[in-house]
Formats: C-alpha cells, sequence, structure tokens
C-alpha cells in the first residue's frame, strides 16, 4: 500500500493504522545500537560483509543477520560481485533521523544539567 504525502507534514491523526506499523517496524530495525553502527561504518563507502566484521568486531553470522533486516528494511543495498556481496546506504535519510534524536538529546541533557546547577546553586555550604 502506497501512501503519497504531498501539502506538508501529516499528523498522527491523518496516518492509518497501516502506514503506522510500517513506521514501527522501521523504527523497530534502528533501535539495535548494531544496526546504527553497521550504517555509520557505511556511511562512506560500501563494504563486504568480512569488512564490516573488522569494524564492528562481530561474526559471520551476527553481522549478516543484521545486514539482512537492514535490507529488507531499505535501509541498505546490497550487489554481487564474484564472491563477494557489497553492502551501501540506500540512502542517507535515515541520518536525518539520527540528528534529530541528538538535538533532542542535547536539550534533554543541557535541561537536566540547569535543574543540576540550580540545586547545587540552592544548596547551603556545609
Amino acid at each position: 500500500m502506497d501512501i503519497q504525502v504531498s501539502g506538508g507534514p501529516m499528523t498522527a491523526k491523518s496516518l492509518p493504522p497501516q502506514l503506522l506499523e510500517r513506521i514501527a517496524e522501521r523504527f523497530r530495525v534502528l533501535a539495535e545500537p548494531l544496526r546504527l553502527q553497521i550504517l555509520t561504518a557505511l556511511y562512506d563507502r560500501e563494504q563486504t560483509v568480512t569488512g564490516l566484521m573488522a569494524v564492528l568486531g562481530q561474526s559471520h553470522a551476527n553481522s549478516s543477520k543484521h545486514l539482512q533486516l537492514l535490507y529488507k528494511a531499505g535501509f541498505v543495498e546490497r550487489r554481487k560481485a564474484g564472491l563477494h556481496v557489497y553492502y551501501r546506504l540506500a540512502n542517507e535519510d535515515v541520518f536525518q533521523l539520527c540528528d534529530i534524536m541528538c538535538r533532542r538529546l542535547q536539550v534533554e541533557l543541557d535541561h537536566q544539567q540547569g535543574m543540576l546547577g540550580a540545586i547545587i546553586d540552592a544548596t547551603p555550604d556545609a
């Protein structure tokens, strides 16, 4: 089911349940830190499973399992060249999500540090 979004951002009320489920599936794939590491490792260039194993320090089976999930979700593409399979990012959109989350985490950290500073300033010297 393809849904075309035009004319601006959709609100949560306007998203059909089927689309919400597909969005949730993609977020579940991204919820694993190792998969985010794989995407980051593929940012600059395509790599084989063996190349990713060296970067990630993971077994072939574990790396392949995570790559397969990323592939099925459309985050990576692959091409076969002889005996090797090369993986690359399908696009860099996923990093926009990461940027949004990093900015949100920074806001939360700044808020927490501000609260801690206020508590420390209000504490009488012992």
